[in-house]
């Protein structure tokens, strides 16, 4: 009887040594399959969670990124009327030589209203170089505050006042030596203007250029900071499977032996 039970025993523990390297056999080909060893916290809480943080981080991150790729794109739309509004500037300047060089009271009459002209081409210029209902160059500029981190750091771009009453560039008549100087100077004042402007919307971009840069070098070591607490190695799991199916295979033998063992001694009772 005392044998009979042992025998009994031996079956049961070669039972539930296949059903435990089954189970194994599941969770390594399930890990194999997803590529995944950790899922959810009750997989590896701390890792879980720890994962959850640095994901949590990147996803912010990204979303200050992208915040500052639109201010980007704002500040490019500016410095791209300011180029345009410069080369109207030359083609005012030139205008205005060319009154200098004529006495002629008519012929600067018309060179007059091809200047004024031109300060209304200014003027559209200015109101159209707008990004996302953000102008930093109309007659009434909007301007920026662009969060760069988490820590709530910001860089402030200050709008100005790129049309020909910002630049300070006056309707003109050419009806004197002295209307012509004026509109002369005015040019002169305003092309400084807007060189000084697009080099502080250029040293922004740059700043902000950098932040992108420093953003994606950062988020991509999160994401591999999650993957390392997350994903699982291919080669290591693959190499448990193997191992783990082996061990079936010698558990499945182990279990028809002891089941012929235990047969073999009932049998004697018969």
């Amino acid at each position: 009887m005392v044998d009979s039970i042992s025998r009994g025993s031996t079956v049961n523990s070669a039972l539930q040594g296949l059903q435990r390297t089954s189970q194994q056999e599941n969770q390594t080909s399930e890990r194999l399959g997803t590529r995944l060893k950790v899922k959810g916290p009750l997989d590896r809480e701390p890792d879980f969670f720890n994962a959850s943080g640095l994901s949590a981080r990147a996803t912010n991150l990204a979303q200050i990124k992208d915040q500052v790729g639109q201010a980007i794109s704002t500040i490019q739309a500016a410095a791209a009327g300011l180029d345009f509004i410069n080369q109207l500037s030359d083609q005012a300047r030139a205008i205005t030589i060319t009154a200098q060089n004529n006495s002629d009271p008519a012929e600067r009459a018309q060179l007059a209203e091809q200047f004024n002209q031109i300060r209304g081409q200014i003027d559209n210029i200015a109101s159209d170089a707008n990004f996302g209902g953000t102008n930093l160059i109309g007659s009434s500029p909007d301007s920026m505050e662009v969060a760069l981190s988490e820590d709530g750091s910001l860089l402030a771009v200050q709008g100005t006042d790129s049309s020909s009453a910002g630049l300070g560039i006056n309707s003109r008549t050419f009806g004197s030596n002295t209307d012509i100087q004026a509109a002369i100077a005015d040019i002169e004042s305003a092309q400084s203007q807007v060189r000084s402007n697009s080099v502080t919307f250029s040293s922004s971009t740059s700043t902000l250029q950098n932040r992108i840069a420093f953003t994606d070098n950062l988020t991509n070591t999160l994401a591999q900071g999650v993957a390392n607490l997350t994903q699982t190695d291919l080669n290591e799991e693959a190499a448990s499977l193997l191992s783990l199916q082996t061990r079936q295979a010698l558990g499945s033998n182990a279990l028809t032996i002891a089941t012929a063992n235990e047969q073999a001694v009932l049998g004697l009772f018969d």
